[in-house]
């Protein structure tokens, strides 16, 4: 029995940090949270909220997006709203305009007595006060899975504990008591101090975790049962999971017809899809190699390159190696910006992804935050992607490496069992009915606090 009608509404303000990757999973528990009758405030910058599909009408009237003005800051370029218009060595100007958002903020609360509960990001170490201050719940919503979130330990172990160096973190923490490979290579660590501002990662989500009442996550207890026992050993408190869905909602998109065409005249199973993400920018060099690696591999494919941020218009058309794409016109796509991701991925001939959504195996190559080579390890242990080989000092990769880990995920015999467990989890991942239960017991805690 649905009891939406019947419960008490209650009014949610929904605060994510200024990443793609965090603001559509907002969204995503926010609609969620709204087709069971509460309102929600999604609170962001005008630019990204601009950025967000739109709403189906039956939700409009119980979520309202709140602008704020992002302050300036010296050093972020006039117009930058989120981390995928900024190479990764300017995201600290971004950090600290986003912190310039408190007053903006408090105010809002403030005009709002109505809100008395926040579910946010790690980035507003400077919430809990206001929020006590104001009598409002915080619940944080964490987009990294269980086993990101236990390696980074207990707040106390954060904020002052055993590991002082780039090399301790290049280990498996002790308090991970199960067999596992969940651990940093130093190239990560040391390219996500590049992203630090004075209030360090670590300390933002220290302060918070300390905070809240509730965690949640992006996973389930069948996929990570063991990291799962982990945080909530370490924590001590609720731990909530509405896992990711998968909805292929890539409308009106008008290169569709065209990648349709050329996808169907693919064998099923053939085509390999490369997205690098938004907030991955890779040097020329490596862009190159990666190039190569995808041509030798002899597979269809399709490639989404993205011009850098903040990058001159020809340094970017030099980011492809030269009559790289004529080369390769047989052998598949180089689509420039964006692409109907989903709907790609979705068709019977693609077979990778870079969620299990649609049960397909995973080419993990991690690049930019340095939480996506955990997410990789995870991926690599639970045998439904295969890491592509790097240099753990500097990253540096080569294309024959490359084009093995293609052909092992996409064709080899080896890549088998890869490829059967990544079509399972398409039962957990891609399973509607489990995403409503978990997200039911989601709503039903929030509603208890």
């Amino acid at each position: 029995m649905d009891y939406s009608s019947s419960r008490k509404q209650l009014h949610i303000a929904m605060f994510p940090w200024l990443a793609y990757g965090h603001i559509a999973p907002y969204l995503q528990v926010a609609k969620f949270l709204a087709q069971k009758n509460h309102h929600l405030y999604y609170v962001s910058t005008p630019k990204n909220i601009s950025r967000l599909p739109q709403l189906p009408p039956t939700l409009c009237s119980n979520i309202t997006f709140i602008p704020l003005s992002l302050p300036h800051v010296d050093g972020l370029p006039p117009g930058v709203e989120s981390t995928s218009e900024l190479p990764i060595h300017k995201v600290p100007y971004l950090k600290k305009s986003f912190d310039k958002l408190e007053t903006q903020l408090t105010e809002f609360l403030e005009r709002s007595p109505q809100i008395k509960l926040i579910i946010h990001d790690f980035a507003p170490h400077w919430l809990p006060p206001m929020a006590n201050q104001l009598g409002i719940n915080l619940v944080y919503f964490s987009i990294l899975n269980a086993s990101s979130n236990a390696f980074l330990g207990s707040p106390s172990e954060i904020l002052g504990g055993s590991r002082k160096s780039p090399e301790d973190f290049t280990v498996v923490p002790t308090w991970m008591d199960y067999p596992n490979n969940i651990a940093f290579k130093l190239h990560e660590t040391v390219s996500h101090k590049e992203c630090e501002d004075i209030v360090s990662d670590f300390e933002r989500c220290a302060t918070v975790l300390l905070n809240c009442k509730i965690l949640t996550l992006r996973t389930c207890y069948e996929f990570e049962p063991e990291a799962l026992r982990v945080l909530s050993k370490i924590h001590q408190k609720p731990i909530i999971l509405p896992p990711p869905l998968t909805s292929v909602d890539d409308k009106g998109d008008e290169n569709w017809e065209a990648l349709k065409k050329w996808l169907d005249s693919k064998q099923e199973k053939s085509v390999f899809y490369v997205a690098l993400g938004s907030e991955v920018s890779l040097s020329q060099e490596s862009m190159h190699e990666l190039a190569f690696g995808i041509e030798k591999s002899g597979l269809p494919f399709i490639w989404v390159v993205r011009k850098p941020p903040l990058v001159e218009e020809q340094f970017a058309e030099d980011m492809i190696p030269p009559e790289f794409e004529e080369r390769v016109s047989k052998q598949g796509m180089v689509l420039r910006g964006w692409a109907p991701q989903l709907r790609i991925l979705a068709h019977s001939s693609s077979s990778v992804i870079e969620s299990l959504g649609l049960g397909k195996p995973l080419i993990l190559f991690p690049g930019g935050s340095a939480d996506l080579g955990l997410i990789a390890r995870l991926m690599h242990w639970k045998k439904v992607g295969f890491e592509i080989e790097r240099n753990d000092v500097d990253g540096s990769f080569k294309s024959d490496l490359v084009a093995a880990c293609i052909k092992r995920v996409m064709v080899d015999p080896e890549g088998e069992q890869l490829r059967a467990n990544a079509l399972a989890m398409k039962e957990i991942f891609g399973n509607v009915e489990l995403s409503n239960k978990c997200l039911d017991e989601f709503t039903q805690s929030i509603e208890n606090i």
